[in-house]
């Protein structure tokens, strides 16, 4: 698997939202969502703020792949497990990048029940 280019780390890393689109068994792509993305070093990462209940979410977990959009950059991408000892770093990600919004829509991205459905960004 090819790793993330600096360009695009900071192309996506940057832009206040993503639009993610998972591959469905018929291997068509789903309508893309439009959600927050923020990046950790060399890392990017995805919540669904409904958990893992969302439709988005569990849209990511029956292929495991996917497409990403934003910031003139298109990719194809793999849908990983975040690592839980991450939560802290990651929910401080959204808070420093998100906070101009006001906690109304921090809080829930930074929740508990966001927290079990963070995904990690792979390219592929």
């Amino acid at each position: 698997m090819a790793g993330w280019t600096g360009a695009e780390l900071t192309a996506i890393g940057d832009a206040d939202e993503v639009q993610i689109e998972s591959l469905r068994r018929d291997d068509m792509l789903t309508k893309p969502v439009t959600i927050w993305v923020v990046r950790l070093e060399d890392d990017l990462y995805v919540r669904c703020m409904n958990g893992p209940d969302g439709a988005w979410y569990r849209a990511t977990r029956s292929r495991g792949q996917g497409r990403i959009h934003t910031a003139g950059v298109g990719r194809d991408v793999a849908f990983a497990d975040a690592d839980p000892a991450l939560g802290d770093r990651i929910d401080g990600a959204y808070r420093d990048k998100y906070a101009r919004y006001g906690p109304q829509y921090v809080d829930p991205v930074t929740s508990p029940q966001a927290r079990q459905a963070t995904i990690r960004l792979l390219p592929r």
